[in-house]
């Protein structure tokens, strides 16, 4: 079984450096991936007052020794698009990126699907109710699980308006975001009661769009909880069951990265 892991970790990572064609899951060792990864370009979504993806060409034809090259550079805030909250993000003493342990990176998931709600009331808070409505159907969240939350929003990717309330840059449009997000008591009780390794959803904050002290990133952070933002195809995952591999880009004392997830379904 640690042979078979290895060896999946391994192929994943590999994985993670290749493109994949066009269709959300392809067939791996009879088992399915899921990408849960939105493409980076400057069409990703970032936060307004964050800088934006850009990149640029250094070459790209034929060389005069007769060679096609391509070669490009980019930039990016470490927040935008998928990608990957560390606790030192809203916690001073806690661990950066590169200090989060890469057997923290893999785990099993839970996905509990608010979408109904969520896409009825833009500033929808995710409620523990929700979770022990899902336990209910599903058993206790298990500890150190990957805590995936569904609320719809991914479909709106990247369409600023729709995603986040607004498509205006600043400060100022700050306060004109409106999306869902997860209620600070929930987090509490995610990490203090249910002691899960992570929690992810589909919209650019775990806090909701009308957070102004972003209480839910200030509890999971405090307890050690990691966290993913602007994920998609969480509607394509199970219940229950899934094996989630989450790879940041790994930064020296970064707050945040640039992610790539997947999903391997039995």
């Amino acid at each position: 079984m640690k042979t078979n892991i290895i060896l999946i970790s391994i192929l994943i990572v590999a994985f993670l450096f290749t493109g994949i064609d066009k269709s959300y899951t392809q067939n791996f060792s009879g088992k399915k991936l899921v990408d849960l990864t939105h493409e980076f370009s400057e069409e990703s979504v970032f936060w307004p007052t964050a800088e934006n993806f850009n990149i640029d060409t250094v070459f790209a034809g034929i060389t005069e020794k007769g060679y096609y090259y391509s070669a490009y550079q980019f930039s990016l805030a470490e927040h935008g698009g998928t990608h990957f909250d560390a606790p030192v993000h809203f916690c001073e003493k806690g661990q950066s990126v590169e200090q989060i342990p890469v057997e923290r990176l893999i785990g099993d998931a839970v996905m509990v699907d608010v979408s109904a709600d969520a896409l009825a009331n833009r500033d929808y808070l995710i409620s523990i109710e929700d979770f022990e409505k899902w336990e209910k159907v599903n058993g206790k969240i298990p500890e150190d699980a990957f805590v995936l939350v569904n609320t719809g929003y991914s479909r709106f990717y990247p369409d600023k308006e729709k995603y986040m309330g607004t498509s205006e840059r600043g400060a100022e449009a700050v306060a004109k975001l409106h999306f869902p997000g997860l209620d600070p008591k929930a987090a509490t009780w995610l990490a203090v009661v249910r002691k899960v390794n992570a929690f992810g959803l589909d919209t650019p904050s775990i806090d909701y769009g009308q957070s102004v002290y972003f209480e839910t990133h200030r509890n999971l952070f405090k307890n050690g909880v990691i966290a993913f933002e602007n994920l998609t195809n969480l509607d394509k995952l199970p219940a229950k069951g899934a094996t989630v591999f989450a790879f940041p880009m790994k930064i020296k004392g970064g707050s945040g990265a640039p992610l790539r997830m997947v999903a391997m379904i039995p």
